[in-house]
């Protein structure tokens, strides 16, 4: 595929741009299966997404266009408001075009209409459109919209007859790359390419919780090229997608989940209408009525998908074309995209960072590999050569390996990152094995927080593309008191989990600060976070997004626990859980959300866990919350709001939800203030 490249000029509009030399791949730090690739080669590399063209059929020269690759060409800039982000993308000039924060759509229903080469991109997982989209009409060519959440014009009807207010809607356009959005509650449709657009690549969107998903065609005309991969669709009942007329439609690896007794049911799946030439290749089907259907002058070819509890029509017939003869792609396994998808999906916190700025100092590297290889041969080693004070991003790029050390970075050592430089971030793992009651070399015990694999203590600290575990094992010190065995303990604010592996049992994540008078703020994001009881905890303002939860039995092979356990300050944030999947190899209605921790005793406190956007496996007991140690969790604040799966249920007395208005205050940077995370 062409490529063009020149000099990028860097502009301002609102905030700061963020600077990154952290290495990425073009999809960032994804939450995959354990054994997918989290970053990239080194700690060095220059954040990818800033040069990345799109590939299946947006990728095609045609219509005169080479390709799509948006507003690279032209100067990048950063909006905040709704009057910034109308004016840059309406513009004639070329524009990268930086999403920093939540934008509301005025008047509600509002689709901007957007001009041909740009780029419109979220800032990491913050850019967010509330209350209306985008509309690309006739002969615009060369957009990309992506890692963006585009939600909220939803006007109290699903099957909306009457407010045509879309996500993305396209009429006559071209070469157009749809990216890493999430898509969501609509008034309309999500995706609307109509009228003859054409050279459309989708492809690692969500879309949810809507009417109707994703609609191709209002044409007579047969002449549409469309990609169409590596999307969760769920709980949306039509339009997953239709497609009408389309000349060539590539349907492969995506995901479509529809979870009984919730308020949406599919009516169907994929379906190939008119004079559609479809390929649907590995994809997942999940208790869809009518997962394929076809038209009778349709053709449709199926190969190698996966269907789970369907029922109803599922049509194959008549011939398509080789997708090969346009361009190459790969297939993942059709078995690994749940897991894949429901972590790899959707915004991204290393998209829409961008490339360091001229002017700007990069940060400062130092390596660690244990065959002696790099500076230094353990990570603690690399942490005491970092000087106290330290004002410069420092970062410890980690090479693959198992170090089994307990490691602390300081208090009064902030700004580092410790990444690991392996394709997986199961490569790089810091490990221990100390627990409560383990005895210490000097007398006592190491008690709960003492017992961390790895200790932040500092502020402005990230984690990124590697593992942190604790693997004390309880089964054979069933007579210590005190199996509490923690693997990561923060208590410095902003700190940062990206692709992450954390990994216990009892008390894995503590998420603290330096007290309950101070404010401190984690975010994890693209993560796995594993254990039994009480394992998310902690006074901290904790974001959990866009993460796998992984629900583990415990040492006896029962199951049941507790997924958090807040210890929140009385007017703070406590544990916000956002588009995230809680499951596990662990028995139906064994487990709880959560429980109350009112540290040492203090009635004062006011735990708070919310839950929302997340799909919650059969694990998930119907009264998720219970108490602890005397103190009732209907004292404090403890809800849901829309979740999804077995294991989510009606609003009651037992499972409060939060309304519309509640959850509109209860959002990521409602969480995070003035701090809007980024890479190094």
């Amino acid at each position: 595929m062409h490529r063009h490249r020149r000099l990028k000029r860097l502009r301002n509009v609102a905030v700061p741009l963020a600077v990154v030399t952290a290495a990425g791949l073009t999809y960032g730090f994804a939450a995959a299966d354990d054994d997918s690739t989290g970053a990239g080669t080194g700690p060095a590399a220059a954040a990818a997404w800033a040069d990345d063209t799109a590939d299946g059929f947006a990728s095609v020269e045609a219509n005169g266009q080479q390709g799509t690759y948006g507003g690279r060409d032209g100067e990048t800039v950063t909006v905040k408001s709704l009057a910034e982000l109308e004016k840059y993308a309406t513009a004639s000039d070329p524009y990268t075009i930086v999403v920093a924060g939540p934008i509301k759509m005025d008047p509600v229903g509002k689709e901007i209409k957007v001009a041909s080469d740009k780029t419109i991109v979220g800032a990491g997982t913050e850019g967010d459109i509330i209350g209306g989209g985008f509309f690309l009409g006739e002969g615009v060519h060369n957009v990309i919209i992506r890692n963006l959440t585009i939600r909220d014009s939803y006007q109290g009807t699903w099957n909306d007859k009457e407010h045509d207010f879309d996500a993305i809607q396209m009429d006559g356009a071209h070469h157009v790359w749809i990216d890493h959005n999430d898509l969501r509650h609509m008034a309309d449709g999500l995706i609307d390419s109509r009228k003859d657009t054409t050279n459309v690549t989708v492809s690692y969107n969500r879309l949810s919780t809507n009417n109707k998903a994703f609609g191709i065609g209002w044409t007579e005309n047969v002449e549409a090229d469309l990609t169409i991969h590596h999307n969760w669709i769920r709980e949306t009942e039509q339009r997953n997608p239709s497609t009408d007329n389309a000349e060539h439609a590539h349907l492969y690896n995506n995901y479509l989940q529809d979870d009984p007794d919730t308020e949406i049911s599919s009516s169907y799946g994929n379906y190939a209408r008119g004079g559609t030439r479809m390929v649907l290749e590995n994809s997942y089907f999940q208790g869809f009525t009518n997962p394929v259907t076809k038209d009778e002058g349709a053709g449709l070819v199926q190969r190698g998908n996966v269907f789970k509890d369907t029922s109803g029509r599922n049509e194959s017939g008549g011939t398509a074309f080789d997708p090969k003869d346009f361009y190459d792609y790969e297939l993942d396994p059709a078995a690994d995209l749940p897991a894949k998808l429901t972590a790899e999906s959707g915004p991204q916190a290393a998209i829409g960072t961008t490339t360091t700025a001229a002017g700007t100092k990069a940060a400062k590297t130092l390596t660690v590999a244990r065959d002696g290889s790099g500076q230094y041969d353990t990570v603690q080693k690399a942490v005491d050569a970092v000087p106290a004070g330290n004002s410069e991003q420092i970062v410890i790029a980690v090479a693959p390996g198992t170090y089994r050390e307990v490691v602390k970075i300081p208090a009064g050592k902030p700004n580092i990152t410790v990444q690991g430089t392996g394709s997986s971030r199961k490569d790089t793992v810091i490990v221990y094995n100390n627990a409560s009651g383990t005895p210490k070399p000097g007398g006592g015990t190491y008690g709960t927080s003492g017992s961390a694999s790895v200790h932040i203590e500092a502020n402005d600290v990230q984690l990124r593309n590697l593992t942190v575990s604790n693997d004390f094992d309880e089964a054979k010190n069933q007579d210590l008191q005190g199996q509490q065995a923690v693997a990561l303990r923060t208590i410095g604010d902003r700190i940062q989990l990206v692709g992450t592996i954390i990994s216990g049992d009892q008390d894995t994540l503590l998420m603290d600060s330096p007290s309950k008078d101070i404010r401190s703020r984690v975010y994890v994001t693209g993560s796995y976070i594993t254990g039994n009881v009480d394992f998310i905890f902690g006074r901290a303002t904790a974001v959990v997004d866009r993460s796998v939860i992984t629900l583990k039995k415990r040492w006896n092979g029962d199951s049941g626990g507790y997924v958090t356990a807040p210890s929140t300050a009385d007017g703070r944030n406590g544990i916000l859980i956002s588009r995230s999947t809680i499951t596990g190899d662990v028995a139906d209605g064994s487990f709880h959300l959560g429980r109350p921790w009112h540290a040492g005793g203090d009635a004062a406190l006011d735990p708070q866990t919310t839950v929302r956007d997340s799909h919650l496996g059969a694990a998930i007991k119907s009264a998720p919350w219970t108490d602890m140690s005397g103190f009732s969790w209907k004292d404090d604040r403890f809800a849901e709001y829309r979740n999804s799966g077995a294991g989510a249920g009606a609003a009651g007395e037992d499972r409060p939800h939060l309304t519309d208005a509640q959850a509109a205050q209860q959002e990521i940077a409602d969480w995070l203030g003035d701090w809007t995370p980024g890479a190094v």
